[in-house]
């Protein structure tokens, strides 16, 4: 038998040990060169997003044309890779995409395609990452590196990391990659912190998607129709109540033919411990609405990992 200082201490160290678990986890990083960057050196491409002309990073042709971009993307991962992150390899990443294009062009309602995803959107629901990392740099006339580093939420896009510094200048004749390691070597630390707090705090209070919800025009009803008691949108708030963590979402519009949840609060893995992400969050709603007494028939379209559309009714 235990004496009672033996049995809470034993408490007090299996607590402890679950502390240390739950914040020694971490993120799944990509690293990429920022916008400016690709801006800067002309690697830019134009894309059609729903007949409006954007602009973005042409990372197939940095990664081709420019002879110190895998170097540097290689030395970061690395310095990340220390701090105990997972790696997804962007070069290998990008190329598995472009080998797979074909099955995105194809315009229909289940595809997603008319939300007008950007090749960015694509990678990040490709490879499911936590964080893209993006890091740009200039070298300066005392052959000294300035660097701008950030990490960005993969579902919102929302900044939740930065670092900017200038190395000491090199009297070395290293090579820029080597001089940019030893830059950021200096502001990592703060860098990781902003990151891992972010990370603890999304694995608390789950991760923050936006949901849509429309109706196809030739469906006969709309989300102020009412079944089995309430209105088609007050269904969907409450399944969303019990299924968003901590019930946490935001209806910020709602008339009868659309409804935009943002704010909406996911589960990071599901009970079988599969990440959860807007598309599989979205197909769970469908579900629930495709039963009785509901009997609705929907489609799913999804942008990246943080937006899908749910459209009711038949097309």
């Amino acid at each position: 038998m235990f004496c009672s200082k033996c049995r809470k201490l034993m408490v007090v160290l299996m607590l402890c040990s679950l502390s240390a678990f739950s914040q020694g986890k971490k993120a799944t990083l990509m690293v990429l060169p920022s916008d400016n960057w690709c801006n800067q050196r002309f690697f830019m491409t134009t894309f059609n997003n729903q007949g409006s002309k954007v602009s973005i990073p042409d990372y197939p042709k940095a990664f081709r044309e420019d002879p110190e971009l895998g170097l540097v993307i290689s030395k970061i991962g690395e310095l990340m890779t220390k701090l105990g992150y997972s790696l997804k390899d962007a070069e290998q990443e990008l190329k598995n995409v472009m080998n797979r294009e074909a099955e995105d062009n194809v315009t229909t309602s289940e595809s997603g395609a008319g939300l007008g995803e950007s090749p960015l959107d694509v990678l990040k629901r490709r490879t499911k990452t936590d964080m893209i990392i993006q890091i740009g740099w200039r070298v300066n006339s005392d052959r000294s590196v300035s660097f701008t580093l950030e990490a960005f939420d993969s579902y919102t896009s929302k900044r939740v990391a930065t670092a900017t510094g200038t190395g000491k200048p090199d009297k070395k004749g290293s090579i820029v990659p080597v001089l940019l390691e030893e830059a950021v070597k200096q502001h990592l630390k703060g860098f990781n912190s902003q990151m891992q707090t972010f990370y603890n705090q999304t694995l608390k209070d789950g991760r923050e998607i936006v949901l849509t919800v429309k109706r196809w025009s030739d469906w006969d009803k709309n989300l102020n129709s009412e079944i089995n008691g309430n209105s088609v949108l007050t269904h969907i708030e409450d399944w969303l109540r019990k299924n968003a963590v901590k019930g946490n979402f935001n209806l910020s519009d709602a008339t009868r033919n659309t409804a935009q949840f943002e704010q909406v609060r996911i589960p990071v893995t599901d009970k079988s411990g599969r990440d959860v992400d807007a598309r599989s969050f979205a197909l769970e709603l469908q579900r629930y609405l495709r039963a009785a007494p509901y009997n609705i028939q929907s489609e799913v379209m999804i942008r990246g990992l943080g937006e899908a559309i749910l459209v009711l009714g038949t097309q």
